[in-house]
């Protein structure tokens, strides 16, 4: 009788500390809305379209991957067992802004963890390997991954691999079965291709196209919207890995247009800016479990943590345009117009120099 009463006592008070614990995970606020950004040059993926619109099937999605109610300030983590960290993906990769502020959160969240990141992005490429007829004009058809997915495994040899395609695979027209078949098959490759190298791979959603901006093929966003699903599905249907971007970028555009109708996260509405790639990066860290940057507005803010994060920004984006090209290189491809890279050695001289400069710069707080 005496243990029954002490222990009704602590399972009383146990559940009281897990309901305080649910109610302080619950209530934390949302991702701050991005503000309102001047557009910045890029290249436009040209294509002859036709008139017809498909109708958009707008959907929420999931926002992250379940997490567990942790402490606000619980960091994103990769296992240690991981160290070759590699980004796949089309023009918004190459342009890389969210594969160094990535980079950058690592480096001032786990100073000591020495992960390497290499970003192999392609403009203009898919993984549905098809392309318009006229593409940039008729000069080279839109590469594709299949081509040189085998040549990057085996010189990148990585540990964890993100990709993000999408955006390029409906090629900028109205949703149709065989064109869908070829993204879904292309994504089935590329899963099998690199689990086979036991890498693990985290898929990502597209961003959002913004129709806003292009002022035209009203919609394609809608398209962008059932690729992001069906890899959304793959969660349950095949126990893939899948982190939604494309979602959460259409519930911030949404909402920031209600507040000023100029507002856009892509100058030309396909490659996105400052805040656009945040959103990217942001979305991808609450995966992997990184709550501390819930509510953070801008990668300058995420930085700010650290004394010299600043310093160690610059860093980074300096070492990401170095390797980027070098890796693209070294691996080949087919795309013309791509600015070629220090050989590998060279490059990886200035690199090595770099990281050590970002690893003292991060140490240096502890």
């Amino acid at each position: 009788m005496r243990m029954s009463f002490f222990l009704s006592v602590w399972l009383f008070a146990t559940c009281v500390a897990g309901f305080s614990l649910v109610a302080e995970t619950t209530s934390r606020p949302a991702t701050s809305p991005a503000t309102t950004q001047a557009a910045t040059p890029s290249t436009t993926q040209s294509a002859t379209k036709p008139t017809t619109v498909a109708t958009s099937h707008p959907t929420t999605y999931p926002t992250s991957h379940p997490i567990t109610a942790q402490a606000a300030t619980q960091p994103a983590t990769i296992p240690a067992d991981i160290r070759r960290v590699l980004f796949l993906g089309d023009s918004i990769t190459y342009g890389g802004l969210y594969c160094a502020y990535f980079e950058a959160y690592f480096a001032t969240r786990h100073p000591t963890q020495e992960l390497i990141f290499i970003n192999v992005g392609l403009s203009s490429e898919t993984v549905s390997g098809l392309s318009e007829p006229n593409h940039a004009a008729g000069k080279f058809p839109r590469p594709d991954l299949h081509e040189r997915l085998d040549r990057i495994l085996n010189l990148t040899k990585p540990d964890l691999v993100f990709a993000c395609y999408g955006m390029n695979d409906g090629i900028y027209l109205p949703l149709d079965s065989a064109r869908f078949g070829k993204f879904k098959d292309g994504m089935n490759w590329l899963h099998k291709k690199v689990t086979y190298q036991k890498a693990r791979i985290i898929h990502l959603t597209p961003p959002s196209y913004d129709t806003d901006r292009t002022q035209k093929d009203a919609f394609y966003n809608g398209v962008l919207d059932e690729y992001s699903k069906w890899l959304l599905d793959q969660r349950a249907e095949q126990g893939w890995e899948v982190a939604d971007i494309h979602g959460p970028m259409n519930k911030t555009l949404a909402d920031g247009k209600a507040k000023d109708p100029k507002f856009f996260l892509s100058g030309d509405g396909v490659h996105p800016g400052d805040v656009g790639h945040w959103l990217i990066a942001q979305q991808v860290l609450l995966y992997l479990g990184g709550n501390d940057i819930a509510s953070t507005p801008d990668a300058r803010n995420m930085i700010s943590v650290h004394p010299k994060g600043a310093e160690i920004m610059i860093l980074v984006k300096e070492r990401q345009s170095l390797m980027k090209d070098a890796w693209l290189s070294a691996t080949g491809h087919k795309r013309p117009g791509v600015k070629p890279g220090l050989p590998m050695d060279e490059a990886e001289k200035m690199n090595q120099d770099l990281l050590r400069r970002i690893r003292q710069l991060a140490k240096s707080a502890n």
